[in-house]
């Protein structure tokens, strides 16, 4: 598992990892995003409960 790890912080380091994770950054702030994100989580704990 470690080595999916080294993976994905070498691939944070590259320009396309950096233009990713601004994306990303940019998208948690939209509050339709939030939105969902809260709406998928509610449905996730739900099914748990059954």
């Amino acid at each position: 598992m470690s080595t999916v790890m080294a993976r994905i912080k070498r691939f944070t380091r590259t320009p396309q990892g950096q233009r990713l994770i601004s994306a990303t950054r940019r998208a948690a702030q939209d509050p339709r995003t939030q939105a969902r994100a809260r709406q998928l989580i509610g449905r996730l704990r739900g099914r748990r409960r059954r």
